[in-house]
């Protein structure tokens, strides 16, 4: 998902499936299988939507991590392979600046250095960051051509603006970290600074994960009290009864 028709579309698609659904529910009694299968009380319906709630923020949490259209990097910072990314980019352009050639420098694997070849035949940047070869950034995309980065582009269209992004990506990787190589975090420095995705991200998964344990929870009630030892409180013998009022 990288452009805005995907985010809306999508949008549109689920949306209308949902209230269609919701409306053929309202019309319709349940099966008999669904009845027999299911429990049907206020506390089941609430474990249910617990489990959906704790889905959807598990669904957020990887969205929030690994796309940067729905959740732009303008706003969140970048992305972890979009650090990488640009950590290869700060490097390349360094590099040649000094005099390297960008096009047929080799590692010390005798891969490219800074730049290779994906498993698709196009032309990635090289080193650690290459696993992370698909990423798309609008900050990266104008430097392709039709079979990747274009090796005249890198040499003569990088613009200022451009390096100024990849250096502050570089430097405000999501993982809490001054630096990284290959999208690992080499420096941590998450006291004085954390990524607004990592606390985005972060607090869907927890959320989410406390949304799964109380589902886990409601549904052990509803399902004890529909096979009938669980009773609740007899009120008959409530401490609270015992202790002196208040007034």
């Amino acid at each position: 998902m990288d452009d805005l028709e995907d985010i809306i579309g999508g949008h549109v698609w689920l949306g209308s499936i949902c209230i269609f659904g919701g409306i053929w529910h309202i019309l319709t009694q349940p099966f008999a299988w669904a009845r027999r299968a299911l429990v049907w009380s206020g506390e089941a319906y609430l474990s249910y939507s617990l489990a959906a709630l704790s889905v959807f923020g598990f669904i957020a949490c990887c969205f929030v991590w690994f796309n940067n259209t729905a959740y732009p990097s303008e706003f969140y910072g970048p992305t972890g392979p979009e650090a990488s990314q640009a950590q290869a980019f700060t490097f390349l352009v360094r590099d040649q600046r000094l005099g390297a050639n960008v096009g047929s420098a080799q590692g010390p694997t005798g891969l490219g250095k800074y730049l290779m070849r994906s498993p698709t035949r196009e032309v990635i940047f090289g080193g650690e960051t290459m696993r992370f070869w698909d990423l798309r950034a609008p900050w990266l995309e104008p430097l392709r051509g039709p079979n990747g980065l274009d090796l005249s582009r890198l040499k003569k269209d990088i613009q200022p603006w451009q390096e100024r992004r990849s250096a502050e990506y570089m430097t405000h990787a999501p993982l809490g970290s001054l630096n990284s190589v290959g999208g690992v975090a080499t420096e941590i420095n998450a006291v004085n600074y954390v990524s607004p995705r990592s606390w985005l991200a972060t607090s869907h998964f927890v959320l989410g994960f406390f949304l799964f344990v109380g589902h886990l929870w409601q549904t052990g009630r509803a399902r004890a009290a529909a096979a009938g030892f669980e009773k609740g409180i007899d009120r008959d013998f409530e401490l609270v009864l015992s202790m002196t009022p208040l007034n």
